[in-house]
């Protein structure tokens, strides 16, 4: 099986909900007003709190309560709205292909951590909406659920790597391409925008390649996320190219602050996403 097939396997088991391509649309439509928006949300009461509480959560940090989706939109734009709607669907997504294949306490934390750090990174990058920064780093591990559901004996194998075999290599020597590039092709098949697929799909070679900031900090996240779920295995000096954080102008104590926060804030987010049932590794 090639990366594309996992990914119509996963498509035809979970469909991106309507709402997420309606509102895409009106973004796409310049005579869209709040109110469209606000229509296209509030059909579905679970969708609305839900979007509630991550406006209101360290994800977004708003000064001030945000209590409707108008005054969220009002107050973060359309965008913002989108991209918590796609927090929405990867919380629905992770449950919906969860199971006994792979350690899942371990994959929730790494993939909201490496979502926290990222957004922070891309800050002290200098990266303007940071939004999606977070989204990617959400998703960007998504093919793990979907390879461990279709080829569990597969996921157990690549889940079984260590300071020699790091888990992306171990995932190419057995499939002969990467998580990450499930994810890629997934998102695709579901229009996600290609800001938030591009980074996924290339922050493995960001060593080999130059391609724009959001794939360099995608690489130092994914990394820091390594680190904090396997303290016993990996450390910061091991794992992360420091030339990598030169080039984007992020000093060791920026590197470190963006670890710390998410690592403090990651148990937040996974109680909103449904996922407050795992507790975090020891620091």
């Amino acid at each position: 099986m090639q990366a594309i097939d996992y990914a119509n396997q996963a498509n035809g088991s979970f469909a991106l909900p309507d709402a997420c391509f309606k509102v895409k649309t009106l973004m796409e439509d310049e005579n869209s007003t709040a109110k469209d928006f606000a229509n296209v949300i509030s059909i579905d009461p679970s969708m609305t709190s839900r979007l509630l509480k991550i406006a209101n959560s360290a994800v977004y940090s708003f000064p001030g309560e945000i209590s409707t989706i108008s005054r969220a939109i009002t107050i973060i734009g359309t965008q913002s709205i989108y991209n918590m709607m796609l927090v929405d669907v990867a919380s629905s997504a992770f449950k919906h292909f969860a199971n006994q294949a792979i350690d899942l306490k371990r994959f929730w934390r790494m993939s909201v951590y490496c979502g926290l750090a990222a957004k922070n990174l891309a800050i002290s990058a200098g990266i303007r909406d940071i939004e999606r920064l977070f989204v990617a780093g959400l998703l960007q591990n998504f093919g793990e659920l979907i390879v461990a559901k279709v080829s569990p004996e597969v996921a157990q194998h690549c889940e079984q790597y260590n300071q020699n075999d790091l888990p992306w290599q171990r995932q190419y020597q057995a499939l002969d391409f990467t998580y990450t590039d499930v994810s890629a092709e997934l998102l695709k098949l579901w229009q996600i925008p290609e800001k938030i697929i591009l980074p996924i799909r290339h922050f493995n070679q960001a060593l080999d390649i130059q391609i724009n900031k959001d794939v360099k900090v995608m690489y130092l996240a994914s990394r820091l996320a390594l680190v904090d779920s396997h303290p016993e295995l990996f450390t910061y000096d091991d794992i992360v190219d420091q030339g990598l954080c030169q080039s984007l102008g992020i000093t060791f104590e920026e590197l470190i602050a963006a670890a710390e926060f998410a690592h403090d804030e990651a148990d937040n987010v996974l109680g909103i996403m449904g996922a407050k049932f795992f507790d975090k590794p020891a620091s």
